[in-house]
């Protein structure tokens, strides 16, 4: 797994970003590319904002249960995966604003980097390491950078 806390891979992830554009269409899935860069955006929402409501006690049990493997795991993302309710986005976004805010984020999360990171307390999944951290923020992005051929 790359490591999104290195600097040359931050670059690389917003390269791929760059070379997106409002027409960009996608291999698979519902999205169109504001769309998608919102939705990665909201995994930097829950370490960055309080736009997300933490779950509660009960449901954190069973997203650290069920997910949580799946989400910080090296292993890759299927197509057309189940997400989690504030991860859906259903509403058109503005291309330009998404993809400012979503490299304002990895130029954030890069400069702050893994040790700011390492047992740091994720919104859903309790603690997590800084290979963990790196695992969700790195896959998701590729996952759906390659969603949209880039």
């Amino acid at each position: 797994m790359k490591n999104i806390f290195s600097k040359e891979i931050t670059e690389e992830v917003i390269s791929r970003i760059n070379t997106l554009t409002p027409e960009t269409q996608p291999k698979w899935g519902k999205m169109n590319v504001a769309q998608m860069m919102a939705h990665c955006a909201v995994s930097y929402e829950t370490v960055y904002t309080d736009k997300h409501p933490k779950p509660g006690a009960v449901a954190k049990f069973f997203i650290k249960l069920l997910a949580k493997n799946q989400v910080v795991s090296e292993k890759p993302y299927p197509k057309n995966g189940r997400t989690a309710p504030y991860f859906l986005i259903t509403n058109e976004r503005d291309f330009e604003k998404e993809k400012n805010q979503l490299i304002a984020y990895l130029h954030k999360t890069q400069e702050l980097g893994e040790t700011h990171f390492d047992g740091k307390e994720s919104h859903a999944f309790g603690k997590l390491t800084k290979q963990e951290w790196n695992n969700l923020f790195y896959k998701h992005l590729d996952h759906h950078l390659t969603q949209f051929g880039v």
